[in-house]
């Protein structure tokens, strides 16, 4: 990249990490006003409840709707005058939890690839239910659960402590994250058991200071109950717990995906003739029909968007260093087909904590870029955000790190 290019030290720069993420109960401030997310039931929105998220966008935000890694929705721009009409309008679409509380602990993700007679929907609603009723469990705001009880698991790159899974026999398996064994567990026992394994997590030490994972609990030497390491788990290896997901058709309706996980309040209210699934995947799975012909969405498996993950970056993100959509949209085209870029506005990375291919990381100076790492680790040469949109295709050229 030339004399624009300097070596600056690593994880300069760090932002405040808050430990929590927001609610609709407790929305967080942003450079565009509050983030209110909605988690709703069981990933699964009714038409109904689309347009009417939809016309409260519209009404009480700014109209941008993220679709999180956790399948959850966030309206964005809310003002403080209007956050009252907000929540009464969500309370009257069945989407707001009994109290904050209650809302923090239904931090449960589930596939959205299950079927008509299948118990998926179930299995979600019972843990939800013994999760609003656990009030005595303090887990940590990011602390959560993932029902992948379909044909194959599909959500073991989406973050979650404490996964209920299917076998190759049809078995439930109740598992910690981190390790490849599990309980074997009913449709009436597995909400209980949940319960039990976070409290095991709790009481044995993974939380100090109120923040733990699951998976770094037991890498640093907790040991499991032997009850939760009785039956091995479907083998990480297995179809569809690795797939990178793509638009089109599938046997449970059509997966449109969203340019950088956000969408308008206009396409969302296009898109809701019938029920939606949030995915974690930033694409709306719709319910039992083709994707329609609507401005906003992408159909294309092979769209060069689909290869670029990007936070909302500055001036929508308070602690973003700099604008990250129109970097993104200019890196796109150069990004290796079946490579995946991350472009973060600081080091927390939110919007793809795991390491990519290619990693663009801004600070205050400007970009810096990496291969291979996370965004927290990124250490490779900073280059002006100008100089990086100039050459595009520098990014691409970098080594690996050498520092790692």
């Amino acid at each position: 990249m030339g004399d624009a290019t300097t070596k600056t030290p690593r994880i300069a720069d760090t932002p405040g990490i808050k430990g929590w993420c927001p609610g609709a109960l407790r929305p967080m401030l942003s450079g565009d006003g509050l983030v209110v997310r909605i988690r709703p039931h069981a990933g699964r929105l009714t038409a109904a409840q689309a347009q009417g998220i939809a016309a409260l966008a519209h009404a009480q935000g700014n109209g941008l709707i993220d679709l999180s890694a956790r399948a959850n929705l966030q309206l964005r721009g809310v003002t403080e005058t209007g956050y009252p009409a907000l929540i009464a309008g969500l309370r009257a679409l069945g989407l707001i939890d009994a109290s904050p509380e209650a809302e923090a602990r239904r931090n449960i993700t589930v596939t959205p690839f299950w079927g008509a007679g299948e118990d998926t929907e179930t299995l979600a609603a019972g843990l939800a239910s013994a999760l609003a009723n656990a009030r005595l469990i303090d887990l940590p705001g990011k602390f959560g659960f993932a029902v992948d009880t379909g044909p194959a698991p599909v959500l073991r790159a989406t973050p979650a402590d404490i996964r209920l899974e299917r076998s190759a026999d049809g078995t439930l398996i109740l598992r910690a994250d981190g390790c490849l064994h599990g309980m074997p567990v009913t449709r009436a026992t597995a909400p209980a058991m949940a319960l039990a394994l976070a409290e095991w997590f709790l009481t044995s030490g993974g939380a100090p200071q109120g923040r733990g994972r699951m998976a770094a609990h037991l890498a640093g030497g907790a040991v499991l109950p032997a009850a939760f390491t009785a039956a091995p788990a479907v083998p990480p290896t297995s179809a569809g717990s690795t797939t990178r997901h793509a638009p089109g058709p599938t046997p449970q309706g059509s997966l449109v995906a969203l340019a950088f996980g956000q969408m308008d309040a206009h396409t969302l209210a296009a898109l809701a003739t019938g029920p939606v699934r949030l995915t974690p995947w930033r694409m709306l799975l719709l319910e039992g029909r083709a994707a329609p012909e609507v401005p906003g969405i992408v159909t294309d498996p092979h769209d060069p968007l689909l290869r670029v993950i990007a936070c909302t970056g500055a001036p929508g993100c308070l602690q973003a260093h700099q604008p990250t959509r129109p970097l993104a949209r200019a890196l796109a085209p150069h990004v290796p087909r079946g490579a995946l870029l991350h472009v973060s506005g600081c080091a927390k990375g939110c919007a793809h904590p795991a390491a990519a291919d290619y990693s663009a990381v801004a600070t205050p100076a400007g970009i810096r870029t990496a291969r291979h790492v996370t965004a927290s680790v990124t250490g490779g040469p900073v280059t002006p955000l100008a100089a990086l949109l100039a050459h595009p295709q520098s990014l691409f050229e970098i080594p690996d790190d050498p520092h790692l």
